[in-house]
């Protein structure tokens, strides 16, 4: 993977963050390190303005940026957008910033520009290697039984991700999931086609809990 290869589908800052790890390290750059390279860069980005003096110094973003990151007033995850696209099956940017809109009144491409610039990332990643991927699975019969019971629990709930994800994990445990990762699993192969996913509680905040109850009956009905 070359440089310009990255930065077909990720800001140049998480490339440089990337490069700032370990720096005398030699590295090779991986498509899949991608979305986790971001999030990390924004993790970073996101905490900046709350840390002391000191603790900026060591903050990789202070030095990305030669002691100026940049601030943005809606926090989105990489990995929260290219799920969204991957949920909508869309390639055209209006249609994810229809629903951040949504979410967050007010944000658009020219008040949220770095947001903007993920929204495109996501859908070039998701084009190329997400989509080419995907495969749903139908739910087992214990595994119905539960996404019946999330489509129920989640009507009338705040778009709050805290309640949200809070539900979702009462659910798992109604469903006698021990091991509650193996209940997010299970949603993200069934509602997502995929083998890993985001925070479920971010994500129907952003997609929408109507939206989201769709997205189940739909599984339900196309299995």
């Amino acid at each position: 993977m070359t440089i310009e290869e990255w930065l077909s589908y990720a800001p140049e800052e998480s490339l440089a963050y990337f490069m700032y790890q370990s720096p005398r390290k030699a590295k090779r750059l991986y498509f899949d390190v991608i979305p986790r390279a971001v999030d990390d860069y924004l993790t970073y980005l996101e905490k900046f303005p709350t840390q002391e003096p000191e603790q900026q110094l060591v903050n990789p973003v202070w030095h990305v940026h030669n002691g100026t990151p940049p601030q943005e007033e809606l926090s989105l995850s990489f990995g929260i957008l290219l799920n969204l696209a991957s949920v909508c099956n869309s390639e055209d940017k209006n249609v994810l910033w229809g629903f951040i809109s949504r979410y967050a009144p007010g944000a658009s491409p020219e008040t949220m520009p770095m947001v903007d610039r993920l929204v495109g990332y996501a859908i070039a990643y998701y084009r190329d290697f997400v989509k080419p991927k995907k495969h749903y699975r139908a739910p087992r019969p214990e595994e119905r039984a539960a996404l019946e019971d999330l489509a129920k629990s989640l009507k009338g709930l705040p778009r709050d991700a805290a309640v949200l994800q809070t539900e979702v994990f009462e659910v798992g445990k109604r469903h006698n999931y021990t091991n509650l990762r193996e209940w997010f699993q299970a949603l993200y192969q069934i509602l997502l086609g995929q083998e890993e996913g985001p925070r479920m509680g971010s994500f129907i905040a952003l997609y929408g809990v109507d939206e989201t109850i769709q997205l189940i009956e739909g599984a339900l009905v196309r299995s």
